[in-house]
């Protein structure tokens, strides 16, 4: 058993370390496809948490937040025309998803490229692995077909199974709105010590809310983090799991399940009861058990 567990450790570690090399910005440049018309550039711009700001200024601090770790700028030209392909490295594919999330637009169009990807006729998003691209032209031409063909090359290359993040998969879909899940590295609904927390919004009989799941890591973990919020409320302290509910001077009552590594949650903005909320809380400790 002790030498099975080395192997696996062994194992484990080596594909780590190509998974690293595997997102480097010369094997990023190597993964980009030939398109028709456009050349790719020699020049490779790569920014890290030090010196992002002077490429995106004051975007770079929620990057930053999301545990980013370095930028890798490419970019085609045809003429004057160009297209710029910005590849944000994240710390996890948690983090790369979470960021994507926290960019998403209602205004732009859905598309199967990565873990999910989002745009228009100028512009692609999507994330796969732990990498967030970001592509955009100044072209008058139509080149919604080189940025999708583009994008696919790269997504596939960097993942090709890239999907949501497990527990991001599993919220309920009865009234959930489309699109709406996303990650939050820290700070959800203002506290701090709320981190690694899936979202996804939801709406039952006109009421707005949102399905929460903290993620603790281990069953101790979570236990501290309901610890942080038992004292920052006052209440008395949770002994074992089950169901409980936390009364949020800032945020009103939010009923909760402590499940093992998880904490899940119901918020509504407006501080409001939310009804049925046990249906919702019920159901997704089921997912994941």
């Amino acid at each position: 058993m002790k030498h099975f567990k080395s192997t696996v450790i062994a194992f484990f570690v080596l594909v780590s370390a190509q998974w690293l090399a595997a997102q480097t910005p010369a094997q990023l440049k190597l993964w980009l496809v030939d398109v028709p018309g456009w050349t790719l550039s020699d020049e490779t711009e790569v920014f890290d948490p030090d010196n992002l700001f002077d490429r995106i200024n004051g975007a770079a601090p929620l990057f930053i937040e999301n545990n980013f770790v370095e930028m890798t700028s490419l970019e085609y030209k045809k003429g004057d025309d160009y297209i710029t392909i910005q590849a944000y490295r994240h710390a996890t594919s948690e983090d790369a998803f979470g960021m994507y999330a926290s960019e998403r637009s209602d205004e732009l169009a859905h598309f199967d490229i990565g873990g999910e990807a989002q745009g228009d006729a100028k512009d692609l998003f999507f994330f796969a692995g732990s990498i967030y691209v970001k592509m955009w032209s100044n072209s008058s031409d139509d080149v919604e077909a080189a940025l999708h063909a583009i994008g696919k090359g790269l997504a596939g290359r960097i993942d090709g199974g890239a999907t949501y993040p497990v527990v991001a998969r599993q919220f309920p879909a009865k009234g959930k709105r489309a699109w709406s899940e996303s990650y939050v590295t820290k700070g959800y609904i203002g506290h701090e010590f709320l981190k690694s927390v899936y979202v996804a919004k939801y709406e039952s009989e006109g009421q707005p809310f949102q399905l929460f799941v903290v993620d603790g890591k281990t069953k101790d973990g979570a236990r501290k983090v309901l610890d942080s919020y038992i004292e920052f409320t006052g209440q008395p302290a949770v002994a074992e799991e089950g169901r409980l509910t936390i009364g949020d001077r800032y945020n009103g009552d939010i009923p909760f399940v402590w499940k093992g590594r998880y904490l899940i949650g119901v918020y509504n903005e407006n501080g409001e009861t939310v009804k049925n909320a046990g249906e919702w809380l019920t159901e997704m400790a089921e997912k994941l058990d």
